[in-house]
């Protein structure tokens, strides 16, 4: 973890929430054993959990196989995880009661709805019992039609939650980030980097829970060809969203800094920061 901290702040991250995916209990339980020690290293502010709760529907790159309904066992896991820094829980609403909802909150975690295909009642819902955020808006969700607004389509007509879009030019096409920059603003929507491990360093592959992820074009995917997060940093967001989104860049270092540290319940008290999500 020292290491994706070292590379990330090189590029203009001063704080990070690194990420766990999907993956076996045990995996969240040794996060939950080592995130005393985690919170201490400078820059860590908590911890992204992207799973277990997901829809298959909307997998990405998430294994099947470890998506499911989040067990007792879970759920004690997170507890010793939310008790740590400021910490993000990413659900397919759906898939979850609305009382796990609360019991996420109660332990501490900012609720977000992503790899979801909720429809916009389901996404409002959520909100009412607290959920707050939006992962990687567009990406891995239902999206906005004429008769079902989806969770993009709630996620930019609601102004309580948050937004963490992904500018890289790849996941999301210019003009989709400019309807959601005038939608949103820059006080709720947040640049996210979505970073997998190749930042910093010269190398183009890496594995995945047993698969080879590849870099071509700045951009990262599985043998299926599935995008499998970015590689961006948040310096490079910044550029993106001013030259691909027309922001100012004041616009933009809110949306990498003040609005993130918003969203996690922070006062920066004027001073910017920058945040990635893995």
């Amino acid at each position: 973890m020292c290491r994706i901290v070292a590379a990330h702040r090189e590029f203009g991250t001063t704080s990070c929430l690194p990420t766990l995916i999907t993956d076996f209990t045990d995996v969240i339980e040794r996060l939950a054993a080592a995130a005393a020690d985690c919170i201490q290293i400078p820059g860590v502010l908590g911890f992204h959990l992207e799973g277990p709760a997901l829809s298959k529907a909307r997998e990405g790159v998430h294994l099947e196989c470890h998506i499911g309904a989040l067990t007792r066992r879970d759920l004690l896991a997170m507890q010793s995880i939310g008790r740590h820094g400021r910490s993000i829980v990413t659900i397919a609403p759906e898939c979850v009661a609305s009382s796990i909802i609360d019991e996420l909150i109660q332990m501490g975690f900012r609720v977000s709805a992503g790899h979801t295909d909720a429809s916009a009642a389901e996404v409002r819902a959520a909100a009412d019992r607290g959920m707050s955020g939006i992962t990687h808006l567009f990406n891995a969700m239902s999206q906005l039609t004429s008769r079902e607004p989806g969770v993009v389509g709630a996620a930019l007509d609601d102004d309580r939650l948050f937004a963490g879009v992904n500018c890289d030019g790849i996941h999301v096409d210019p003009v989709s980030l400019r309807i959601a920059a005038r939608c949103k603003g820059a006080n709720r929507l947040m640049l996210i980097t979505d970073a997998m491990p190749l930042i910093g360093t010269d190398h183009r592959q890496f594995e995945l829970q047993g698969r080879r992820i590849t870099l071509q074009d700045d951009r990262l995917t599985a043998p299926d060809g599935t995008l499998a997060g970015a590689h961006l940093t948040m310096i490079q967001a910044v550029r993106n969203a001013v030259a691909l989104v027309g922001l100012t860049l004041t616009g933009a270092l809110t949306m990498a800094s003040r609005t993130p540290a918003t969203f996690l319940g922070m006062n920066l008290s004027g001073t910017y920061r920058t945040w990635v999500s893995r």
